[in-house]
């Protein structure tokens, strides 16, 4: 089983931040996402909601939205169809405030982890994917919360 954690600091309230991620569509995700869409119409957060998009790359995925928490700024998600050979895929993205922070100032505490099952052969490639996949998420989100 393979695990990956990143964390990443935005200089931005988590209101803000969050106002953006919760939308499962995924546009602001735009260095790694291309053509995202929620299948059959569905509201991009709802529970159960599949995207389907290209990577950049020109791999298909589908993921689907199995829980979405305003007060927790939470959502999770797992991988339906990927050109990753990855099983059991169930990630979790959360943000919270950064507690230590000047008067007036606001930064957000991002985290994403997965979990996720992968033959040996094909783990460190895989893992390395991921890890620049939710890197570039965050570099991402940061530079719209900053507009």
């Amino acid at each position: 089983m393979a695990h990956i954690y990143v964390s990443s600091v935005i200089d931005a309230p988590v209101e803000q931040v969050w106002a953006i991620a919760r939308d499962f569509t995924g546009h602001w995700h735009s260095s790694v996402i291309v053509e995202p869409s929620i299948e059959d119409g569905q509201p991009p957060d709802r529970v159960g909601c599949v995207r389907a998009f290209r990577l950049a790359d020109g791999g298909a995925l589908r993921e689907q939205l199995v829980g979405l928490s305003d007060e927790r700024h939470e959502f999770s998600y797992r991988i339906l169809a990927s050109p990753l050979p990855v099983e059991d895929y169930l990630a979790v993205v959360r943000f919270s405030p950064v507690t230590m922070q000047r008067q007036g100032s606001g930064a957000t505490f991002g985290e994403w982890t997965v979990d996720f099952r992968v033959a040996t052969d094909e783990e460190q490639a895989t893992v390395d994917t991921v890890r620049g996949v939710f890197e570039d998420g965050f570099a991402d989100l940061a530079r719209l919360a900053a507009s």
